[in-house]
């Protein structure tokens, strides 16, 4: 069991959610669609060769976004992560993958 954690714009967070779902995450036992958000303000500058979602290169941009967590199995974790990468609206998606020891 692995659980992932993405960090993502506010505006955007349903739909992306919605594509990790249908790619297998959020299920715990006889639920699905299951998550946990907390909200906060993320930052970036974006470099030169960057083609930025929101902001511009050379400026430092604050975005208010959530960062969702939520369980996946082995057998779905690969084909989320793809899932995440396709539906996010950055082109460097942020997220983190934790392999859960089952004690």
């Amino acid at each position: 069991m692995y659980k992932l954690a993405f960090f993502v714009p506010i505006e955007d967070a349903e739909s992306v959610k919605q594509a990790v779902f249908e790619a297998g995450a959020g299920r715990v036992g006889d639920y699905e669609h299951a998550c946990f958000q907390t909200r906060g303000t993320g930052q970036f500058r974006p470099t030169e060769g960057a083609h930025p979602h929101i902001g511009s290169v050379g400026s430092l941009e604050k975005v208010e976004e959530f960062k969702v967590e939520l369980l996946c199995d082995e057998a779905h974790i690969h084909g989320a992560i793809a899932a995440l990468k396709l539906a996010h609206p950055y082109e460097e998606v942020a997220y983190d993958v934790f392999q859960l020891a089952d004690l």
